[in-house]
């Protein structure tokens, strides 16, 4: 038999069935087709072994974009560029990869899970209409199919979809750019298309293992935001927030914003610098904290300098104050409230830290930083709030050393660098104050000029140091030899009265 017969007889066969098929739907009434159709399906079902899923593009009233699809294409993204046999390419917002390769509408890959293997096929279905809409037609769909076999429902079901979701949203966290966010005034709330929050890309370079600080501090610090990390489970089983506190604590100059950039990149957390002065009230506070996402630091820097927030703590006269306030004209009394720039209370400050309402979200770590610990109330430090204090002190010689190769790229030399330490073990320079004359000023600047460019200034810094020693020792001998002078002079005195009683009684004038 020829191909051309082949071919003949198969075009009779599908001329016969069309045939059959019009006339079964001209002259076989719905209700018939339909219990026909019905048994056909489970017919097709006792004999087709495979099941499949839908996850549609859009979904809801207005056909929005469904979170699902979207991270389950971030999932077979990965597989796709080497499977596929036709890509297309996307520009995705707020990537650290903006073009994207996926697998093209009607294509299909494999995939395997614990030895299952599993299908999934880009299904598209085009407008039959052309029309402009603000949302997508219905008659045009995507949407992924998943495919597999009906002894394998258990496995995909309940632990292969998990592993995709959770393996989708975790290189969409990885890829993502990291953004900046400060809160906005509560006056510009209310306005159109207004936030709570404004952002911008979070771009800073800083990483922790270029910090200047000691190594052992270091891998402290690591293995703490580690921990935390993957303790979503522990911080369940004990029946806490999963949050974090951390106090950095320092001169200024010693790298404590530098290190919060460092954490955010190492984490991948986004960054929300909170302005408390703005915030007018603690009632403003929670809604700032409601509107954070997981997966985030929130920042308060200075938080010394930010409100008077040193321990609110009411004496007896501030007390009394208050009840003198009461007392006032109302509309006195209202006016002066509106000058206030806040009314954010400790306790309101407390409550945003470890109250109920953080507990709206989790992983999230919260960052104090401040220049003088002292002046903070410790209800507001304490373990438990900021579970981890990290004093950010002066330069050492470790610290230096990994400066020395962040800024120089110089790992040791024999003559500078014993200097160098010894140096550093007599004076407080702050690592701001080495990295700026580690820094070349020219391109004729070496290594060497930079490293004696530093010795001299730390031997400026300990001059400076010791003559200031010295002057305070002169002030403090000098009070004392005052003090020692006056005493001596009040001694005389009391001998002067003394002798002059003595003289009144003798001279009989006593009384």
């Amino acid at each position: 038999m020829g191909i051309g017969e082949i071919w003949s007889n198969l075009g009779s066969i599908m001329a016969s069935i069309m045939f059959v098929y019009t006339m079964y739907e001209k002259f076989f009434p719905p209700q018939i087709r339909r219990y026909v159709g019905k048994y056909t399906h489970k017919f097709t079902y006792l004999m087709y072994p495979y099941i499949k899923i839908n996850f549609y593009e859009l979904s809801g009233e207005r056909l929005q974009r469904n979170e699902t699809y979207t991270v389950i294409q971030t999932y077979l993204s990965a597989n796709s560029s080497q499977r596929a046999k036709r890509l297309k390419a996307e520009v995705v917002k707020d990537s650290q990869n903006p073009l994207v390769l996926s697998m093209e509408n009607n294509q299909e890959i494999t995939d395997e899970f614990n030895g299952v293997k599993v299908w999934w096929f880009a299904n598209h279905t085009p407008a039959r209409t052309q029309s402009f809409s603000v949302y997508s037609t219905s008659d045009e769909k995507r949407f992924l199919t998943l495919t597999f076999h009906k002894r394998d429902r258990d496995l995909v079901t309940t632990s292969y979809i998990r592993h995709v979701l959770e393996k989708g949203k975790a290189i969409t966290m990885k890829n993502r750019r990291l953004k900046l966010y400060t809160n906005n005034p509560s006056n510009d709330w209310m306005r159109y298309r207004s936030t709570k929050w404004s952002h911008t890309t979070f771009e800073h370079p800083a990483s922790i293992e270029t910090l200047a600080m000691e190594t052992k501090k270091k891998e402290e610090i690591i293995n703490d935001l580690l921990k935390f990390k993957k303790g979503k489970e522990y911080y369940a089983k004990v029946g806490k927030a999963w949050k974090r506190g951390y106090l950095l604590f320092g001169p200024p100059g010693t790298g404590k914003s530098t290190m919060i950039s460092a954490i955010a990149n190492f984490m991948n957390y986004d960054v929300y610098d909170l302005e408390l002065t703005i915030v007018k009230d603690n009632n403003e506070l929670k809604r700032l904290l409601i509107e954070t996402s997981s997966k985030s630091i929130i920042v308060i820097e200075d938080i010394d300098c930010s409100l008077d927030l040193t321990g609110q703590r009411k004496k007896k006269s501030e007390i009394d104050n208050d009840e003198n306030e009461e007392d006032k004209n109302p509309i006195i009394k209202r006016k002066e409230e509106e000058k206030k720039e806040s009314k954010v209370t400790l306790s309101g400050l407390l409550n945003f830290i470890d109250g109920i309402w953080s507990a709206c979200g989790g992983e999230r770590i919260i960052i104090f930083t401040t220049n003088f610990v002292d002046k903070l109330d410790p209800a507001l430090i304490r373990r438990g709030r900021m579970d981890k204090h990290i004093e950010m002190s002066y330069c050492g010689y470790e610290a230096f050393k990994v400066l020395a190769k962040n800024y120089l790229d110089v790992e040791s030399h024999d003559d500078l660098f014993p200097i160098i330490e010894k140096l550093l073990g007599e004076t407080n320079m702050t690592p701001a104050d080495v990295a700026e004359n580690l820094m070349p000023k020219s391109i004729t600047e070496d290594f060497e000029t930079c490293l004696k460019n530093l010795i001299q200034s730390l031997e400026i810094a300990k001059k400076i140091a010791e003559e200031e020693e010295k002057k305070k020792i002169e002030d403090e001998e000098a009070k004392l030899k005052t003090k020692k002078q006056e005493f001596v002079q009040e001694e005389e005195n009391l001998k002067t009265i003394e002798n002059s009683k003595e003289n009144v009684k003798e001279n009989g004038f006593s009384h």
